[in-house]
């Protein structure tokens, strides 16, 4: 999931081997040959932030509702951190780490998405931007699961263990925090800020590939 990120002259990003197109968001092999400095994903997203909309990047935040102080602090800030990014979260919209992510997310002025379980959309949190009524109740999981391009898991349920399988089983990164599912295949950090920057990694290397002709 770590790939080595850097700035090169003019203002590429390069992810691994691969240059990164803000605008179409696809990987194309590096020509500059030249390496440039080396950035944190964090960086490197401020950087396109700038030069194209990335609103059409999906985070998913699960975790579940009865959260302990640690979980909530941790979900807020993670959904301030992105949601300051101009990204596009998605959760599911109701109490607990989805509350919280939520917040988080409002106060930088970001977009949350809530994927709500039932039939109202005034089941939602106070703080989802748009919220989407499923009428699925937890089989909405697979949505939220389905929708986003990274998942971060904040503690752990039942209702969270399957957002994290169906993430995995989509073949989507999936980030453990503050108790999540020790789950192979979940990459786990220790505090928030090492989350973000894992999950950020990752929706940085998650553009397709586009072959460029000679």
């Amino acid at each position: 999931m770590e790939k080595t990120i850097r700035i090169h002259q003019g203002g590429e990003i390069s992810v691994g081997t691969f240059s990164l197109d803000a605008k179409s968001w696809t990987r194309q092999p590096l020509k500059n040959a030249e390496q440039g400095a080396s950035i944190s994903a964090k960086d490197a997203l401020i950087h396109l932030g700038k030069i194209a909309d990335l609103r059409h990047l999906v985070v998913g935040i699960i975790g579940p509702r009865d959260a302990s102080d640690a979980q909530i602090a941790a979900a807020e800030r993670v959904g301030f951190v992105l949601g300051g990014l101009g990204l596009t979260l998605i959760c599911g919209g109701r109490s607990g780490v989805m509350e919280a992510a939520s917040k988080g997310c409002a106060q930088a002025n970001g977009l949350m998405i809530g994927i709500l379980p039932g039939s109202s959309p005034d089941d939602a949190n106070e703080f989802v931007g748009i919220p989407l009524p499923t009428g699925l109740g937890e089989a909405r999981n697979m949505i939220i699961a389905k929708s986003a391009r990274v998942l971060i898991a904040v503690g752990g349920s039942y209702g969270t263990l399957s957002e994290v399988a169906y993430g995995l089983h989509f073949s989507k990164p999936v980030i453990g925090l503050a108790g999540a599912a020790d789950v192979e295949g979940v990459c786990h950090a220790s505090e928030a800020e090492e989350g973000i920057e894992l999950a950020l990694g990752a929706l940085l290397a998650s553009a397709p590939i586009v072959a460029v002709s000679e």
